[in-house]
């Protein structure tokens, strides 16, 4: 009597243990990955980052359709930080602690980039941050998908200084008031007095987010321009002032033959936005939407047909954020895990063929290798690629032209561990 008395005192609780398990197995094979998507969808630079959000969700799409990864659905959380680095940081850290994503893709600016990377190291997130940016920087927790400054800045100044270039031997730096260009402007005027350029021979200009009102500072680009050296400007403006730029030097004639602008920061995309094309006008990147390769077809029919052929358009940022989630991708297969330390290690040496008809590799300082080219701007207010590096260039995130960074060393393999060492380090993760 006593054991049968047991029996039905322990076989209701297996029953309701079975019954746990049963809908604890039943939710794991329903679970998703967490994807965040951290891109301003208002503000100022809303002109450029609500398509790299889009980018994000046609590849989960298309991820999805091929089953996943490791069985399980990808799952987009949007946010919006609303152009402001303050909320970036609100967002960011909620992304990871509370809606607890295995990876964001995001931010745009610098000012943005910065004022997440504290979190994501304190969280140990995992961020891969798809814009061009001025280095000086290496953190274990991003991986950096476009351009270091010698992958795009140095480079364009080279090729404005040649024959074919132009041979311009004087600078007008305008740009954005925030870290990146004001960094990269530093690493250029190093670079410039290098190669003899005199300090009389640079102006630098910068301006706030959103700035609308150009004539002035046109005028005193042309002013610049007249005083018997061939000129260029270089800009590094960011967001919706750019469409205000071109439109005052559109207004004021401005002749790309007489001082042609070298913009590291508008694409195709922001070209849209610009009342009048600035015809002959030229920017650095590391992929046009013209780039004529079978990768590229591939790439502009994928995001043609996501937007029911109601938007063909790409761009170097786009091409970016498909090459960062491509190798993520790839790495959390191989890792068998979303786990950040262990997709972290896998990353490295990860490679696909890129639109940009090139291959392209992640590299141990988290940066890739990648092409460079410049476009020059063409009557229907796209990109014709007049020049590109015949391999892709390892990125340097320290820059050799300043002194603080010549002797730093990114690499996150053992036995260095750091993102700027200048003697190996060890470190107990």
């Amino acid at each position: 009597m006593k054991s049968t008395s047991m029996l039905r005192g322990v076989l209701p609780g297996l029953f309701g243990l079975w019954l746990v398990s049963l809908v604890s197995t039943g939710h794991a094979s329903e679970d998703t990955i967490k994807v965040g998507i951290l891109h301003s969808l208002s503000g100022t630079m809303a002109i450029s980052e609500p398509v790299l959000k889009d980018s994000v969700l046609m590849l989960i799409e298309d991820q999805n359709k091929k089953g996943g990864l490791l069985g399980r659905k990808l799952e987009p959380v949007v946010v919006d930080p609303a152009s402001d680095p303050d909320m970036f940081a609100k967002e960011a850290r909620e992304l990871l602690s509370e809606k607890k994503v295995a990876v964001v893709f995001g931010c745009w600016t610098s000012a943005s980039r910065k004022a997440v990377l504290p979190i994501f190291e304190q969280l140990n997130g995992l961020l891969f941050y798809p814009v061009q940016y001025e280095g000086e920087e290496s953190s274990r927790n991003i991986f950096y998908t476009g351009a270091a400054p010698n992958q795009q800045a140095i480079p364009a100044v080279r090729y404005l200084m040649s024959k074919e270039g132009g041979e311009i031997r004087r600078w007008v730096l305008l740009g954005t008031d925030y870290v990146y260009p004001r960094t990269i402007n530093r690493i250029l005027s190093a670079y410039l007095a290098e190669k003899g350029v005199s300090p009389d021979d640079i102006m630098t200009i910068y301006t706030p987010f959103g700035y609308s009102e150009w004539r002035g500072i046109v005028d005193r680009i042309k002013a610049f321009g007249s005083e018997g050296k061939k000129t260029a400007v270089i800009s590094t403006i960011n967001g919706d002032a750019n469409t205000h730029f071109y439109a005052e030097l559109a207004a004021q004639h401005g002749d790309a033959n007489e001082i042609p602008v070298m913009a590291f920061s508008v694409g195709e995309r922001e070209l849209l936005g610009v009342g009048i094309v600035p015809v002959g006008h030229l920017a650095a990147w590391n992929y046009f939407h013209a780039v004529n390769s079978p990768e590229n077809k591939v790439f502009v029919k994928m995001w043609a047909e996501f937007n029911e052929q109601g938007d063909k358009m790409t761009n170097d940022p786009m091409e970016a954020t498909f090459i960062g989630f491509r190798m993520w991708a790839q790495a959390v297969v191989q890792a068998g895990t979303t786990d950040v330390d262990a997709v972290r290690q896998a990353m490295y040496g990860q490679r696909i063929k890129a639109p940009s008809g090139f291959e392209v590799v992640m590299n141990t300082n988290h940066h890739l290798s990648k092409p460079i080219m410049i476009g020059k701007i063409n009557s229907s207010g796209t990109f014709d690629v007049i020049w590109q590096s015949i391999n892709p260039v390892r990125a340097e995130p320290w820059s050799r032209y300043l002194p603080e960074s010549a002797r730093r060393t990114a690499d996150w393999t053992f036995p260095w561990v750091c993102g700027g060492c200048i003697e190996p380090t060890f470190h107990d993760w």
